[in-house]
């Protein structure tokens, strides 16, 4: 099933169910995403306890009570987070997949736009992210605003540009729930898995 036609099927279901039997369809998703996929979560506390690491091995995603987002720290990556009151041009490559239809939606991975990575900018406000996509896949279908849910994942990330051969770009796995998500999941109540990796640009 493509994503246009993802969107389809949910626009049509959306229009005969409440907003709260959305909800749990949405967490019914994401639920059997955890499950399917053999997801260990952690808690805020173990996570910091780990040194804000999660372990890949056993598949660890952290869940941030507060948002309902989950996160996975693959790779930390080189160079340095961004520093408080500092705005920084960022490179990413991603792939979205809608996890109530379970099918891959958006993604500038493909052999079209493997050499096109999507441009934004990022500001650390004190601890508070905000980000505005340039250009790119989800500058082009959803416009500039950065979902939250992508937000959680820099006060745990560098951004650098690798140099030397073992340098890595920042990798990340997230698990979103519609409130935290781009406008058509918001509006539509449905959750989205993302793979992410992150470099600094110029």
């Amino acid at each position: 099933m493509t994503g246009v036609c993802a969107l389809l099927l949910l626009s049509a279901c959306n229009e005969t169910e409440t907003y709260t039997e959305k909800r749990e369809r949405e967490n019914a998703a994401i639920n059997a995403y955890i499950a399917k996929n053999n997801i260990k979560t952690i808690t805020e506390s173990e996570f910091e306890s780990a040194g804000y690491k999660t372990d890949v091995s056993k598949n660890e995603y952290v869940l941030f009570e507060g948002t309902g987002v989950y996160l996975q720290v693959v790779t930390k990556g080189c160079g340095q987070p961004v520093k408080k009151g500092e705005t920084v041009n960022v490179l990413c490559r991603f792939t979205e997949v809608n996890l109530l239809v379970d099918t891959m939606q958006l993604s500038n991975n493909s052999l079209r736009y493997s050499e096109i990575p999507d441009k934004l900018t990022i500001t650390n406000n004190s601890g508070s992210y905000q980000g505005s996509f340039v250009s790119g896949r989800m500058y082009s279908i959803y416009g500039a605003a950065v979902p939250n849910g992508w937000l959680s994942a820099f006060p745990y990330i560098n951004l650098g540009r690798p140099v030397n051969e073992d340098d890595e770009v920042s990798h990340v796995k997230l698990i979103v729930p519609a409130e935290q998500g781009q406008q058509y999941a918001s509006q539509n109540v449905y959750p989205c898995f993302y793979d992410l990796t992150f470099q600094r640009g110029v």
